[in-house]
């Protein structure tokens, strides 16, 4: 693959910066300390918060989450960061949310679910099940979920779970999914073709497919692996974002097909030159800025109803 000509230099100095932030021998770090530098590496590129954005951290059922508001919110953005399950928390997509509240307007809850090795699926999700529940029976109906990589696989799964339950599902309005990893095949497509992609490898995917998976056949297990769903019907609007130099790319682009041949609604956005973790890169990535402002009008748009993508 040839990275030089689809990278543009923007997007180079990013994933070099986050490169520096590694130390050479980050293969054979503890958990505890892949958390440390990942924790580090988002600081080096926390942008300040909005100044009026104020937040809350508070405990649900055990659940830590961040409570943004901007003025009197009529919406709520529920948001689940990225990390693969096994890094990240609430201080290092803390900017991200902020921005999502202060270009909306909407409230946005950050949840802090449980990671892996310590603790395996389905307790991610059943975290986000949790803080998804308190928000509708806090903030009432206008929820739109929103995550990125893992964060995203876990948005789509809870609007695969929450068809069954009505007063839950008619709260939500639709789902932003930004380059999530949906449990595609990873013997085809784009996991090949960007086997070796900057800033995430196929191999890295499938340490993070494993570590969070507990022992034994879970079978199709669609709040594991939303693609492995059978019904995609009744899922709420959806607009899907990827990077083209993204092993997970195509998992965006099937996810759409699935929702599309069931009779819903779904958009799916492939950013050129863009890899995996690009919304680091939003303040410094002019192709990044970008896709981070249609990333905020698509929230937006959702909260209020508004399909713009017929």
């Amino acid at each position: 693959m040839d990275y030089e000509r689809l990278i543009d230099e923007e997007t180079w100095a990013f994933i070099r910066k986050t490169g520096e932030c590694y130390p050479e021998d980050a293969v054979g770090l503890s958990i505890a300390e892949q958390r440390a530098v990942y924790n580090d590496m988002a600081r080096e590129f926390l942008a300040p918060r909005p100044e009026l954005v104020t937040s809350e951290d508070r405990l649900v059922a055990q659940v830590p989450v961040r409570i943004y508001t901007a003025g009197d919110p009529t919406r709520t953005v529920l948001f689940c960061h990225g990390g693969g399950f096994v890094v990240g928390d609430l201080n290092s997509h803390d900017d991200v949310c902020a921005e999502i509240c202060a270009q909306t307007g909407y409230r946005v809850v950050a949840v802090d679910y449980r990671l892996a090795p310590e603790h395996q699926h389905p307790a991610m999700f059943e975290d986000a099940w949790t803080a998804l529940g308190w928000v509708v029976a806090t903030y009432g109906e206008g929820v739109v979920l929103m995550g990125d990589s893992a964060g995203a696989n876990l948005c789509a799964a809870l609007a695969h779970a929450v068809r069954a339950d009505t007063e839950i599902s008619t709260a939500i309005l639709g789902q932003v999914l930004v380059y999530g990893a949906f449990g595609g095949d990873v013997n085809a497509g784009s996991y090949l073709e960007h086997a070796q992609a900057p800033m995430l490898t196929r191999d890295e995917i499938l340490f993070y497919m494993d570590v969070r998976r507990p022992s034994g056949d879970i079978g199709s297990d669609p709040t594991y692996a939303p693609l492995q769903d059978t019904d995609f019907s009744g899922l709420p609007p959806t607009v899907l974002v990827s990077a083209e130099c993204d092993p997970v790319r195509d998992d965006s682009r099937d996810y759409r097909d699935r929702i599309l041949a069931a009779g819903g609604k779904a958009y799916w956005v492939n950013e050129p030159g863009l890899v995996h973790g690009y919304l680091r890169a939003r303040h410094s990535v002019r192709r990044a800025r970008d896709s981070f402002e249609r990333i905020s009008a698509a929230v937006e748009a959702l909260g209020q109803g508004i399909w713009p993508y017929d």
